[in-house]
């Protein structure tokens, strides 16, 4: 991502795969010469070179001190320091290009500093620009995760103090004295972010976004009357919030979540030998599958989950692959309708080989966190792009889950994550996934989930409570906690708890719940004042939705529960306000809230707003809406309302008729389905 300033006269290289920001001049060498005559050979002093230094200091071919989280060199220079081999790495064209740009950052940083000498005039920051890139030195944000302000970019600008007059070329005052004045006009900055992937060393993808922050605003209409504005030159509470707010979102760290691979390595390109048939459904995998996956972790994290997460295991897990490939040739039989034995053959060929090379692993016992990789991908893919009405033969979800669970055992993940003494830098990926799978899994059999010990331990502590719940899937953890202990109340009902007991320990949930809700200042479109999405407010809309949700779920374990009744129906139509702030359509994230409205919509009754909503979702995804847990969710919920509007009422306690309860878990037992609707 390059940052481009204003500067009329184009002088500058503009790069979209510079990670780095500002440098510092490189040392004079000292001016001692031999005699020429004197025939005497140059001493050269010989030394074990480190093949264990920072990428960045190995490009620049200088001594890397080996420092952790960055080395000296790379945090005196402000230079992105990666321990990870980089994407740019394996690509000769892109190491030179990246070591051009580091030596173009040196220069002009040399002669800003130079120039700066002979400046005597104080020049004030421009206003708004002054706002642009919050930091610690600022103010302080719950997201700050320490990203430094100048990261992606290639320029030597700091955001937090007053820009060098010489930065902005023509628009120097000592060149043309009489624009001194002039030289903050309202200005935009585009910001131009390309991603590239490669397959088999061949670019296959290449995305390419650009967003503008403008210091413009739009002109009022006619006959407005325009507040009066202070002449002091400082910028208004509100203006600096929307800078703020649209800027914030910078702060996000790309390197939040640990990928082990079992193997170790970083790179996006996939070298994989297939026949034309396997070649062709990878490729369908990349393209068409890949950005499906994922969608609030990619907004999240920048885009990071594809190369450092599914592309590598590609290369280095075989299960994984044939889990890929099974799950590519199911989206390709879907997406096009298809029907045939050749596609069919393909889907369950794949299967088979998965299921092969993870017994061949767990047979070796060795390996272990690419089978276990390999058993999520077969569970969590499903769920993205399966069909509910498959016919082929499966093996259920929580069967796979099994094994999950004694490969996360064996691994100690749940120790990794509740330790308190030594916290992780980094939260391991596998155990984020597995969380959220058996936490609304388990709701899905009415049971406790497998871990909820360990949510119980994350949610009391004062000082490691985060398992990157919120990152993957936008639900604030604490929220999610909750769930789990909802999901082992009505463990407890099951066999037997007394009414009393129940409804005392439904009353403290619904305290625990309302304690999240604290600053919470309710739902607003997840857009920046550019247009751009704002994930901190995406997922604030989607914590809301998945505590109204939980709610709802509550409420269903008291006795006597019915839909119609005041509180419920009140519940589901905030919940149908909140989802009016989740983007919709294809490129929204609709599908990521399965589990949300399979709650919301099993209790709305006939006259409730909830119904036209959902079904006018389900027509901006089009094709997608069919696929995936989604898909299970709207055919459950049509059964669901069907049973329900033909059931007759039944009087209450206090004489009124009450819509009887349908359970959407009894429906699905009773069509002999076993979906996991996340």
């Amino acid at each position: 991502m390059s940052t481009i300033p204003p500067n009329p006269q184009g002088d500058l290289m503009r790069s979209a795969t510079v990670n780095m920001a500002v440098a510092q001049p490189t040392k004079s060498k000292a001016a001692s010469k031999q005699n020429s005559n004197a025939n005497s050979k140059a001493k050269t002093q010989m030394h074990r070179r480190s093949r264990t230094g920072c990428y960045t200091c190995r490009l620049r071919r200088k001594k890397c001190d080996e420092g952790t989280p960055m080395c000296t060199a790379c945090k005196h220079l402000g230079l992105q320091c990666e321990y990870k081999r980089p994407m740019w790495w394996s690509n000769n064209d892109a190491r030179r290009q990246h070591k051009d740009d580091i030596k173009m950052i040196i220069k002009r940083k040399k002669l800003s500093e130079k120039a700066s000498h002979t400046i005597q005039t104080s020049v004030s920051s421009p206003p708004g620009l002054s706002h642009s890139l919050p930091t610690s030195a600022t103010f302080s944000d719950p997201l700050d995760r320490t990203r430094s302000a100048s990261i992606d970019s290639q320029f030597a600008f700091n955001f937090n103090s007053p820009p060098h007059v010489s930065d902005y070329g023509s628009y120097n005052p000592h060149m043309l004295p009489s624009h001194a004045d002039f030289m903050f006009n309202p200005y935009e900055i585009d910001v131009k972010t390309e991603r590239q992937m490669f397959v088999n060393d061949i670019p296959t993808l290449r995305e390419s976004t650009v967003s503008t922050f403008s210091t413009f605003h739009t002109p009022p209409p006619p006959g407005t009357v325009l507040p009066s504005y202070s002449t002091d030159g400082e910028w208004g509470e509100q203006v600096f919030q929307e800078r703020r707010e649209s800027l914030t979102e910078e702060t996000l760290n790309c390197n939040f979540f640990d990928f082990a691979h079992g193997l170790s390595t970083n790179t996006t390109q996939v070298d994989i030998e297939l026949d034309e048939n396997d070649q062709r459904l990878l490729d369908h995998f990349i393209q068409f599958v890949l950005p499906t996956i994922f969608p609030i972790l990619e907004t999240n994290q920048h885009g990071s989950v594809s190369s450092d997460l599914i592309l590598p295991n590609l290369q280095n897990n075989k299960g994984y692959l044939h889990c890929c490939l099974m799950i590519a040739a199911q989206h390709f039989k879907a997406t096009m309708n298809i029907h045939g034995d050749e596609v069919d053959n393909d889907i369950m060929r794949h299967r088979h080989a998965t299921i092969v090379a993870l017994c061949e692993e767990l047979n070796r016992d060795e390996n272990h966190h690419q089978i276990l990789e390999a058993t999520l991908g077969l569970i969590f893919f499903q769920c993205c792009v399966g069909r509910y009405d498959d016919e082929l033969p499966d093996i259920p979800w929580h069967q796979h889950f099994q094994a999950v669970n004694s490969l996360v055992n064996k691994l100690d993940l749940p120790r990794l994550v509740s330790e308190t003494t030594e916290q992780l830098t980094q939260t391991p990926f596998n155990m984020t996934l597995t969380a959220w799978i058996d936490i609304l899994g388990a709701t899905m059999q009415g049971r406790a989930p497998n871990f909820a010990h360990t949510y119980r331990e994350k949610h009391l502590s004062t000082t490691n409570p985060s398992l990157g719940l919120r990152e993957l899937m936008g639900c604030d953890d604490h929220v999610m906690y909750l769930i789990s202990e909802i999901a082992c109340l009505e463990a407890l009902k099951k066999e037997g708890m007394d009414d009393i007991t129940l409804c005392t320990h439904v009353h403290a949930l619904g305290d625990q719940i309302g304690l999240t809700e604290a600053n919470d200042c309710g739902p607003k479109m997840p857009f920046n004042a550019n247009g751009s999405l704002s994930p901190k407010q995406l997922s604030k809309n989607i914590t809301s939705a998945f505590r109204l949700a939980a709610r709802i779920y509550l409420c269903s374990l008291v006795p006597g529960f019915s839909p119609s009744q005041g509180s419920c129906v009140g519940l589901v139509e905030k919940l149908t306000t909140v989802l009016q702030f989740i983007p919709s359509g294809p490129g929204g994230f609709d599908r990521s809230l399965s589990w949300v409205y399979l709650i919301g919509g099993s209790v709305s009754g006939m006259d409730s707003s909830f119904r036209q909503f959902f079904n006018d979702r389900i027509a901006q995804l089009g094709d997608a809406a069919s696929c995936g847990s989604f898909g299970g969710v709207v055919s459950l919920l049509h059964d669901v309302w069907q049973r329900a509007d033909n059931s007759q009422p039944s009087p209450s306690a206090n004489g009124t008729p009450e819509a009887p309860y349908i359970s959407w878990r009894d429906v699905m037992q009773m069509n002999g389905c076993d979906y996991l609707l996340i």
